[in-house]
């Protein structure tokens, strides 16, 4: 029985699952295939976590630390796994810097990948430089300014598009990317704060700032942060003859065309699978879902589980995820994977 976790993926789930295996005194062999720790909200710069408020380069910087300062973690960066034979209990990887890990299970915290807007061309990512992300906005929020990336300017009204590259059926995108509402409304507020004069209005279908986030973000950007709600259908983003954008659409609610100018449009964009998901069902041998991402196994009796004992997943690598549940099934998994190793235990899911 081997005596050692293999855990892919250096995220705020995978630094959690590495937390948690070495913490039941095991040991944990982290590999990254970036040159960086700490997955999404580092690589992408994100700023203020939600719901924590705290700066990601921070937060997650602390699990880095921790990680990175724990003797029971090997951590492999700019690494892949390129092959993984045996089975639970006895597993041998392969990475391409040539060595080998021998590993009594596997932790797949291999996340997601952020929605490309310019799948939705009609909304004028990619032509218009004052189109951006939410991504490239969590960016300037992080340098403490609000600018138009055409001429620097600060922009005197901003729209935050929802559901860009979820809930869409004509691109491909048939779920939900669940925190993209709440992300959003934080942004409006974090703006707002940077930016006192700018006015800042949030386009969407429906709004899901589930559970406790309903009154915390929801509410209090409008309330406080005087941010605008419009129920609508936006049928395109084009420039206007002042050199601002023009955004064309339905207001659904009161049932008439819209046509507004802004300075600055910014996409809500959604998760997708990792666009390396087909490769690392090839090496893994675990199944994918009809979406892309990973197949959990029997979710009431194995619930870190996937189609292959003694891997298990967490996080973004199911579907997506926020980073404080991410985080805390990072931690299962973790638990679960090292429990595998105790020489009385239960049999690998």
């Amino acid at each position: 029985m081997q005596d050692t976790v293999l855990i892919v993926g250096s995220g705020p789930a995978g630094l959690s699952a590495a937390a948690q295996v070495t913490g039941a005194g095991r040991r944990a062999v982290l590999v990254e295939k970036e040159d960086t720790l700490g997955g999404a909200p580092i690589l992408s710069g994100y700023a203020k976590l939600v719901p924590s408020g705290e700066w990601a380069r921070d937060a997650i910087g602390r699990m880095v630390q921790r990680v990175e300062e724990d003797p029971g973690v090997s951590v492999h960066k700019g690494t892949r796994v390129t092959r993984l034979d045996g089975e639970a209990g006895d597993f041998t990887a392969e990475l391409d810097n040539g060595q080998k890990v021998q590993a009594g299970a596997v932790v797949l915290a291999t996340g997601f990948t952020h929605f490309d807007p310019v799948n939705k061309p009609e909304w004028g990512f990619g032509t218009f430089p004052d189109v951006i992300t939410t991504t490239q906005m969590e960016q300037m929020v992080a340098n403490g300014r609000i600018t138009c990336p055409s001429d620097g300017r600060t922009p005197e009204r901003v729209a935050i598009l929802l559901c860009v590259g979820s809930r869409d059926r004509q691109i491909g995108r048939e779920w939900c990317s669940k925190i993209c509402c709440t992300v959003s409304t934080n942004l409006a507020m974090e703006i707002k704060e940077l930016s006192p004069e700018t006015e800042v209005f949030i386009y969407y279908m429906d709004i899901r700032t589930f559970g406790l986030y309903e009154d915390r973000f929801y509410w209090t950007s409008q309330e406080e942060f005087q941010t605008r709600f419009v129920k609508a259908r936006i049928a395109e983003v084009t420039a206007s003859g002042d050199g601002r954008l023009l955004l064309k659409g339905e207001d659904t609610l009161v049932k008439r065309p819209i046509v507004i100018p802004f300075d600055l449009v910014v996409h809500a964009v959604g998760m997708d699978p990792n666009q390396d998901n087909p490769e690392i069902s090839r090496v893994f041998g675990v199944d994918l879902e009809k979406h892309g991402y990973l197949q959990r196994a029997e979710h009431y009796t194995n619930p870190c589980g996937t189609s292959r004992p003694g891997i298990y997943a967490c996080g973004a690598a199911y579907g997506p995820e926020t980073i404080d549940d991410s985080i805390s099934q990072g931690a299962a998994a973790g638990c679960r994977a090292a429990a595998d190793l105790q020489p009385h235990g239960r049999k690998a899911g």
